[in-house]
């Protein structure tokens, strides 16, 4: 490590090959991947050559997020069910707006990445001849679903970081990334470094600051998690997407978020035995009387109400194609049509659901066949939705227990909430940006479309993980950046952010927890699972305003964790705007409702006779124009323009033919045609 005074601020400067932004399961399988690649190279101390750097090594969505039964869904394991990665790709690209390649790739990789989670040390479960056996998620007609339990992601991210300490790699812990230094314009345009915030010293006066020189970066930060209010992402979940915009990276399918509901005191999915547990869903006032069953005027009997609950066991996202003739998102609209009236729900699992004046009794025997079956072949017949999730799924009660909640008595409220992201910043078939020797892979790769297979986000990430790798070790060379060179021509970037963070410390600038409460706010609102052109547009506006306001007003900073709060305000700020700026830009080209978001127009959908608008009118959604299916699109930063992001459509990429004998693949992998 050198330093450098810059306008009176002494800067720590590293440099490696290789540099890993994110801690999480994609980035720490990046990380091993590298350093095997390398080894295999001849490369001498690859683990001198390669550095991971993250704002906490115990947050975000891959340590601190799941649901009853976390998924990682790849290609069928189980042994009487045939699948191909053919197959598996058709899956990927059902929903559309998704590259075949990407998918292709996916299916073709996941195997492969699969095991190495295996060999590594994460428990999936086999049976007794060595087979790992299947079940259905959602979107999924295929048993290709696998689990390690509600902890899926966090063993895997801890196994990973295991081998890649045992490789000697060293990680920069508690690192607030603040900028990503660029060179050249255009074609010529590279990321050569990230500037950090020390966060160890929290409450100091004065930053420590990191500058990372490297020769390839692998961003692998996560999703925009801190955008919304009502969000399932865990708090540490900020994501960096502002940080990217700005330095010229490029998005895809930012638009298609995805929403389903959750616990919001811990925040998790109630997906899966949450849900095929059958429990009471019921609503209180904001002071937690009142109890109303507001679910039963909705339905016709207690059979079709209770199926429905059962069934966003496994349709657990919020669809819209899932709504018309009484489906399981109906669900989704009730309980969010409940929470905008200011009254809280709840799931008790105490009790069973419990019906109107003219509905019967609960009774299993009473469920439709799908839900009924499920469950008898489950054993799950007991008296009471406690009962039921205890046979099912004891660790999916020990993960609240865990939290300070007690299943066995209390209930678990529950909101419509932000879970993921499938868009994110556009890649190509090695997971490589549109600037080169930048990668992103995990949630921050836009390499899902419109809907995606329940668990196939974490079989993207280590796939994603692994082509990134391959391709820096292969074609890119593992030497060490020529810091003295880049401090030159950085300079006058890092003389621009070290005035800027010692310029936050002034009087009368802006709070940042106001700033990140406003930004939040707007974006359930506008940007959320309900959406509606001219809203967006005057949420757009106010988000630009407040973009603008940050550039002249700035933020008031006395110490280290205000000018984190800043830095973060200040991007999540920015990441809106080109979040409302994609949505808007798709609803012009009358998208309709897709994925996991709904929009509201008078002359749509039904969505229920009794569910009514502010004048007394049924609620009305548009459907999906799926003539957009084969498009993607793109949004880039563009500071000089008024509303600062322009957006564009792309075809989707073909997977082409991959069918070849093995003797010219063979010659094409020695001669290293593979890359081309």
């Amino acid at each position: 490590m050198e330093t450098k005074t810059i306008a009176n601020q002494t800067i720590n400067i590293h440099r490696y090959n290789t540099l890993i932004v994110g801690a999480g399961a994609a980035g720490m399988n990046c990380a091993v991947h590298l350093h095997e690649f390398m080894t295999q190279k001849g490369v001498a101390d690859a683990q001198d050559k390669i550095a991971v750097i993250t704002g906490g090594v115990g947050l975000g969505a891959s340590r601190m997020s799941g649901s009853d039964k976390q998924t990682y869904y790849k290609m069928g394991t189980s042994p009487n069910v045939p699948d191909s990665a053919e197959d598996f790709a058709k899956s990927l690209t059902g929903g559309g707006c998704t590259h075949e390649d990407l998918a292709l790739i996916e299916g073709v990789g996941g195997l492969r990445e699969f095991y190495h989670l295996v060999q590594v040390g994460v428990p999936f479960p086999h049976d007794s001849i060595g087979s790992y056996v299947g079940y259905k998620t959602d979107h999924d007609p295929y048993e290709r679903a696998t689990s390690a339990g509600p902890k899926t992601s966090k063993f895997m991210s801890e196994c990973l970081q295991k081998q890649v300490r045992g490789y000697g790699i060293e990680i920069h812990d508690l690192q607030e990334v603040a900028k990503l230094l660029t060179v050249g314009q255009g074609d010529s345009r590279r990321i050569v470094g990230v500037v950090t915030i020390n966060k160890k010293g929290l409450d100091d006066a004065t930053p420590a600051v990191n500058v990372f020189y490297c020769e390839n970066l692998v961003l692998a930060a996560g999703g925009p998690g801190a955008l919304y209010k009502t969000t399932v992402y865990p708090k540490g979940q900020i994501g960096m997407h502002g940080v990217a915009f700005k330095a010229g990276l490029v998005s895809a399918n930012l638009t298609e978020s995805q929403f389903g509901l959750a616990s919001i005191k811990f925040r998790w999915n109630v997906s899966g035995t949450y849900m095929q547990a059958l429990p009471r869903i019921y609503s209180t006032d904001a002071d937690g009387n009142d109890e109303r069953e507001f679910l039963t005027p909705f339905f016709p009997t207690m059979s079709k109400m209770a199926t429905d609950i059962f069934l966003k066991g496994y349709q657990w996202p919020f669809d819209p194609q899932r709504i018309e003739n009484l489906q399981s998102s109906l669900v989704d609209i009730l309980v969010f049509n409940e929470t905008q009236k200011g009254r809280r729900v709840y799931m008790d699992f105490l009790r069973n659901p419990v019906g109107g004046d003219a509905m019967d009794e609960f009774k299993l025997d009473d469920l439709e066949e799908e839900a009924l079956s499920y469950l008898q072949d489950a054993g799950a017949l007991q008296a009471s939705p406690i009962e039921r999730l205890a046979h099912m799924n004891p660790p999916a009660i020990d993960i609240y227990k865990e939290n300070g909640i007690d299943l066995y008595s209390e209930p678990l409220e529950i909101a419509v909430c932000a879970q993921h992201n499938n868009g994110g910043f556009a890649v190509d078939k090695w997971w490589q940006s549109n600037i080169p020797h930048t990668f992103i892979i995990g949630e921050m790769a836009g390499s899902h479309g419109v809907k995606r297979p329940g668990g196939s986000a974490l079989n993207a990430g280590q796939v994603g993980g692994l082509r990134a790798a391959e391709y820096i070790a292969n074609v890119y060379n593992c030497e060490l950046p020529d810091a003295d060179s880049l401090v030159g021509q950085t300079e006058p970037e890092l003389q621009a952010i070290v005035e800027k963070i010692n310029g936050f410390a002034q009087a009368g600038g802006l709070d940042a927890g106001e700033v990140i409460e406003q930004v939040q706010a707007r974006m359930t609102a506008s940007g959320g699972h309900i959406r509606q052109l001219d809203d967006a547009r005057k949420a757009l506006g106010e988000a630009i305003a407040l973009y603008k306001d940050i550039q002249v007003k700035g933020f008031e900073t006395k110490t280290v964790r205000d000018l984190v709060a800043a830095i973060q305000a200040e991007h999540l700020a920015l990441s809106s705007v080109a979040n409302l700026k994609a949505i808007i830009a798709l609803l012009e080209q009358g998208s309709g409702s897709r994925g996991s978001h709904l929009v509201l127009a008078d002359d749509g959908i039904e969505i229920h006779k009794d569910v009514i608008d502010e004048t007394g009118k049924p609620l009305r959604f548009k459907p999906e124009n799926e003539s957009l299916r084969n498009e993607i699109l793109q949004v880039q930063y563009a500071p000089q323009t008024e509303e600062m992001f322009t957006c564009r459509n792309v075809p989707i990429r073909t997977a082409g033919e991959y069918k070849k004998a093995f003797e010219p693949a063979w010659r094409d992998y020695r001669e290293g045609k593979i890359f081309d």
